[in-house]
């Protein structure tokens, strides 16, 4: 945990791990946007901006990484605000 990069592509690893977590174990059926190859998508996108930030490539990664937010915002529907259709 050196770079700013790690620090950033942990902790949204660690919030697709609770949220895999939750909804895992919520009483409720997962819906189909609860695919495991969703969270594998935004785990490779995390540790691909990772890898690329701390090799010093910034132009490239800071997009990655916004570019895996969105990803999880869109896909995952983590929040309320985005209702599942």
């Amino acid at each position: 945990m050196e770079t700013v990069y790690d620090w950033v592509t942990v902790a949204i690893f660690a919030g697709l791990v609770v949220l895999f977590v939750q909804r895992s174990t919520a009483e409720e059926q997962p819906g189909e946007h609860d695919s495991l190859l969703l969270y594998l998508g935004a785990a490779l996108g995390c540790a691909v901006a990772n890898y690329v930030g701390n090799k010093g490539l910034h132009v490239l990664a800071v997009p990655l990484i916004a570019a895996t937010i969105l990803f999880i915002l869109y896909y995952l529907r983590p929040f309320k605000f985005w209702p599942r259709t």
